[in-house]
Formats: structure tokens, C-alpha cells, sequence
């Protein structure tokens, strides 16, 4: 322990951060800063490095860049480390592209086929770092290059890469909308279901006659909800799954209160929230609307 800090980094590490935090002027953190990017420069080319090394630089090198300074010349080596068969050097590859790169980064080509073999892998944590890669990096020009794959991974045994895999074509979907939408609604697990829900909202919004099949599954959702079917692992301050229910609110907002169609919504909204523990604030909404209808000289 005498040469290690906690967290699993060296104490060499844990110095610099402690040295850079108690720094008395931007001139010293500079000057530890340049002495830091020269130390990493030199280290991040010299072969045959221990995996908990190569992770360490790379922790590193994203530490400099969160501290505003340039450490450009080490992408290379993150890009490199998510080509590595080694679980955690993989993730943390991964997770350093992310944070260096954009979608318009030259490379990104670069980490395309690894991707797409990463999509495909029996492990699904290397599944899951791979579907949270996409969300960042790729463009409307590279997502067709893996829009099959994670189509595919909807049906993914595990919850966690069926609710990464419906982020990620929520992302495509922003990112390039002739993608379509090719999402799974009905889902045995709540935060896929929630995650798609989510994800349905925009292409719903745009193109509403065209997602009406959709309604039954909605309606079932929201009586799941309202009837505490969740697991209360979903509960929020006693409320259950209180976002999935913030569809009420838009709906009291938008619906048209000068027709009897508008109010027979309004009405049903009405109905639902008194079935439910919402907020108090919809509830409010909910008192005004009542009283309106209360003071209406239609007898509807």
C-alpha cells in the first residue's frame, strides 16, 4: 500500500491531484500540468505496458482535459484500448473516446468494425459499453454501419442492453430521423418500457396519426402505473413511476378546452388523476379544471 493511493490508482496519481487542488496560482497548475502532459507523452509510447498502467494514463489524460488543457495526443491510445480484449482496458477505452471525441471526429472511423464486433459479443457488459459509445460518437452517415445490430439487441436476454440498445435508437433517431423508429414498446421490464416510452415521445410528436396503434399499449402502461402494478423499486417518494405519469401534464396543457371532445379528454385526465398519487401541482391544474367545469353553462 506504501506505493498505492486508493481508489485503485497510484499514489504518483493521487499526488498530482492533491498538488494541482492546493495549487496557489494558475502558473503553478500550469507548470504541473505541462510536467504531467510531458511525463504521459513519454510513457503512453513506451511498449509492452501493464494493462493497470495503460488504464491509469488514460484516467489521466482525461483528467488534463477536464482541467481545460489539450491532451489530443493520447486519443490515439483510447481509441487503441477499445480495440483490447481485456474487459476493463475495453471500458475504459470506451469511456475516455466519449469524453475526447465527437460524432464529427476523423477518428471515429477508426472505432466503427470495433463497435459493430463489440455489439455482437457474448458479454453483455461489453455490449453495454459499446451501445453507450454509439449514443456519443456516431453520425447520420456512420449509424447505418450498426443500425441492424442494435436493432437485434432489443430482444437481448438481459435488461440492461435492451434499455441501452432503445436509448441508442432514440439517439439515431434525433441524429438521422430517416432511420425510422424501430422500437419495442411492450417490454416485461419497466425501465425498457419506461426508456421506450421516452424514446416514443419525439416520433409521436412529429407524426401522431401515424403511432395510433400505439394508443392501446399507452393506455395499458399508464394502468399499470396507476394501479401500483411496478415493483416499488419504481416508486419515487411513495409516488409510483411519477415519469411516466408527466404525460397527464401534457395532456392538461395541450388539450382544447372549447370543444366537448377537448373536455371529455380533460375529463379523463381528470379521472385518471384521482386514481393515482401525483404531484401536487397537478392536482392544482386538476381543482381548476373541475371548477370550470362546475361553473359551465354546458350541460355536457
Amino acid at each position: 500500500m506504501s506505493s498505492q493511493g486508493g481508489w485503485g490508482s497510484s499514489k504518483e496519481f493521487l499526488d498530482l491531484v492533491k498538488s494541482i487542488g492546493e495549487a496557489n496560482s494558475q502558473a503553478e497548475e500550469e507548470r504541473l500540468v505541462a510536467s504531467e502532459i510531458e511525463m504521459l507523452k513519454r510513457r503512453n509510447v513506451e511498449p509492452d505496458l501493464p494493462h493497470k498502467k495503460m488504464e491509469e494514463y488514460i484516467i489521466r489524460l482525461v483528467y488534463i482535459e477536464m482541467l481545460g488543457h489539450d491532451a489530443s495526443f493520447g486519443y490515439i491510445q483510447a481509441v487503441k484500448m477499445t480495440h483490447d480484449d481485456n474487459l476493463l482496458l475495453k471500458r475504459s477505452g470506451y469511456l475516455a473516446v466519449t469524453l475526447f471525441l465527437n460524432k464529427d471526429y476523423d477518428l471515429i472511423i477508426l472505432i466503427v468494425n470495433t463497435i459493430q464486433k463489440d455489439l455482437k459479443s457474448d458479454n453483455y457488459l461489453v455490449c453495454c459499453a459499446a451501445l453507450t459509445a454509439v449514443c456519443k460518437l456516431l453520425n447520420e452517415e456512420t449509424i447505418p454501419a450498426v443500425l441492424p445490430q442494435v436493432v437485434e439487441l432489443l430482444t437481448h436476454p438481459k435488461e440492461l442492453v435492451r434499455n441501452k440498445a432503445v436509448m441508442a435508437l432514440h439517439r439515431f433517431h434525433q441524429r438521422a430521423p430517416s432511420t425510422g423508429s424501430q422500437l419495442i414498446l411492450c417490454d416485461k421490464d419497466p425501465s425498457v418500457m419506461s426508456a421506450a416510452v421516452c424514446a416514443l415521445f419525439d416520433p409521436v410528436t412529429a407524426d401522431a396519426q401515424g403511432y395510433k396503434n400505439f394508443t392501446t399499449s399507452f393506455v395499458s402502461i399508464l394502468k399499470q402505473v396507476a394501479e401500483h402494478q411496478l415493483p416499488n423499486l419504481y416508486d419515487y417518494h411513495q409516488t409510483p413511476a411519477p415519469f411516466n405519469q408527466c404525460v397527464l401534464a401534457e395532456i392538461l396543457k395541450r388539450s382544447d378546452a372549447n370543444s366537448n371532445i377537448g373536455n371529455a379528454i380533460l375529463y379523463e385526465c381528470i379521472c385518471i388523476i384521482t386514481t393515482i398519487h401525483v404531484s401536487p401541482r397537478l392536482l392544482e391544474v386538476a381543482t381548476e379544471i373541475t371548477s370550470r367545469f362546475v361553473k359551465s353553462e354546458n350541460h355536457n
